[in-house]
């Protein structure tokens, strides 16, 4: 039997919606062999695979994947927050960052709403950590910038519900008609629209998902991360990396810490140390069993 190979786009309920090498406006709705499942796995959206007769019988070995929200092989994670409406949180947003830099996925951050609130003090906090800093709004020329990103590569949009993840990729590609929810007044975030993850094929070349949005709650869903490794995801640490008194500082409040010392100096930013303090209290209380590998492991 001949082997087909080719890209899921989707998984749901079980089935798995594969866009075939060459064919790229062909489409085979599948379901998997058990064996994934006895393995404790299952096929992903951004998985290449080999199907068989309506099958997928085997998983290509993946770059890197994220169980929550479940896609795999991503190039970059574009982080998604307001400027308002909801106002912006370092800690869910550092959070999110750490993940992907722990499992190897190139973070972007873009700011929506900037029509509300400028949100450049915001963004300008990471600008200066290297990560590249998007804006845009109804009245913002983000648009291009955000085309010429995607172009070409596997990305995933993330954020929490309200930043207006679906409406963004409306307005980048009207075509796609995502449905999108208003803002509660009473909870200050949208509801959960986007129900699951879809790879959507963009102009130009590449892959683009928009993924379900989430509250602060089930954002210990998205990974669990060493406390050992966890310093190696924050990238303004890297310059002091070897520099701190003792080799197993935690930059906690230890004497002779190098990041403390830059923290004192204005060097990094304090809701950054912040947010790590708090995902390193977070990391103690995972459990041995619990934590898992930085490329392959699950999040």
């Amino acid at each position: 039997m001949q082997l087909t190979e080719g890209l899921i786009v989707k998984a749901i309920s079980g089935f798995y919606y594969v866009v075939p090498d060459g064919e790229p406006e062909g489409l085979l709705a599948c379901t998997a062999k058990g064996v994934f499942r006895k393995r404790g796995t299952a096929p992903l959206a951004g998985d290449r695979v080999r199907v068989e007769a309506g099958v997928v019988a085997e998983i290509l070995p993946r770059k890197n994947e994220l169980l929550r929200p479940p896609a795999a092989n991503l190039d970059q994670a574009l982080l998604t927050v307001s400027a308002a409406k909801p106002a912006p949180n370092a800690l869910v947003l550092d959070k999110l960052i750490a993940v992907c830099e722990y499992k190897g996925i190139e973070p972007v951050i873009i700011i929506t709403k900037t029509d509300l609130c400028d949100g450049r003090a915001f963004g300008g906090i990471y600008e200066r950590a290297g990560f590249q800093v998007l804006y845009t709004g109804e009245d913002s020329p983000g648009r291009e910038a955000i085309l010429a990103l995607l172009r070409g590569k596997v990305s995933i949009f993330i954020g929490n519900s309200g930043v207006g993840k679906s409406t963004m990729l409306n307005r980048l590609f009207p075509g796609l008609s995502l449905a999108t929810a208003a803002i509660s007044d009473k909870l200050g975030r949208g509801r959960h629209t986007t129900r699951h993850v879809e790879l959507f094929p963009l102009p130009g070349g590449g892959y683009a998902a928009d993924t379900p949005g989430f509250s602060t709650v089930e954002l210990e869903r998205y990974g669990a991360i060493r406390k050992e490794e966890l310093a190696g995801c924050f990238r303004e640490f890297k310059p002091y990396e070897g520099r701190c008194q003792f080799a197993d500082c935690a930059h906690l409040k230890e004497k002779g810490c190098a990041v403390l010392a830059a923290l004192d100096a204005g060097e990094i930013p304090a809701s950054r140390h912040e947010s790590y303090l708090a995902l390193y209290e977070a990391a103690q209380k995972i459990p041995d069993w619990a934590r898992e590998g930085r490329k392959g492991g699950k999040a």
